[in-house]
C-alpha cells in the first residue's frame, strides 16, 4: 500500500502507517535524479561527498544494512556493500542514474521481503549494535530517508537553478 487514500488511513495499523511513510520517502529519493543529466546527478555542490547520485547510492547501503545485515547477520562484504556509511557515497565510473536507480529499486524489494509477515515487535539480531526490534529499525530508516530527501531537495533545487 504505497499511498492510501484518506478513507484507508483509518484502517491501517501503526506498523502499516510507518511502512507507508518509509515507502513514500523511498520513492521521493528514487525520483530525485529524474530529468537530470549524468553530470548534474554527480555535481558536488557541498563540501562533503554528497551528490544526488551519491545520496541514492548511500540509500542502497542503508537498505542493505538495516534489512540485509541486521535481518540476516550477513556481513557487508557478503552483501556486496561498502564497509562504512562514508564509503557508500563513493561513485564508480560505471555508476549511472539508471544503474543506481535500478539497484535501489532492487534493494527496496529485498527490504520489503525482509519485513514481510513481521511486526514492529519482531527482533532483527544481526546488527552491530546487537538485537533491535523492527519498529526501531523502521523509525531509524524513516528518519534517515527524510533527512536525505531534504538534502536531495536542496541539491536538486541548486542544480535546476543553475540551468537558468
Amino acid at each position: 500500500m504505497a499511498n492510501p487514500d484518506s478513507k484507508d488511513i483509518f484502517s491501517l495499523t501503526h506498523d502499516d502507517m510507518v511502512q507507508v511513510f518509509i515507502d513514500q520517502h523511498r520513492q521521493m529519493l528514487l525520483s530525485c535524479t529524474g530529468g537530470l543529466s549524468e553530470a548534474e546527478a554527480r555535481l558536488k555542490l557541498v563540501e562533503s561527498k554528497t551528490t544526488l547520485l551519491g545520496l541514492v547510492k548511500h540509500a542502497i547501503f542503508v537498505e542493505r544494512v538495516w534489512f540485509g545485515e541486521a535481518a540476516t547477520g550477513r556481513s557487508r562484504t557478503e552483501l556486496g556493500i561498502a564497509s562504512s556509511p562514508s564509503k557508500s557515497f563513493d561513485l564508480e565510473a560505471s555508476d549511472t542514474i539508471d544503474s543506481i536507480r535500478h539497484e535501489y529499486a532492487q534493494a527496496i524489494e529485498l527490504s520489503h521481503q525482509a519485513v514481510e509477515g513481521k511486526t514492529g515487535d519482531d527482533v532483527f539480531s544481526g546488527n552491530r549494535r546487537g538485537p533491535l526490534p523492527l519498529r526501531w529499525i523502521q523509525l531509524h530508516m524513516l528518519r534517515e530517508l527524510a533527512q536525505h530527501c531534504g538534502h536531495a531537495d536542496i541539491l536538486r533545487e541548486q542544480i535546476l537553478a543553475a540551468r537558468k
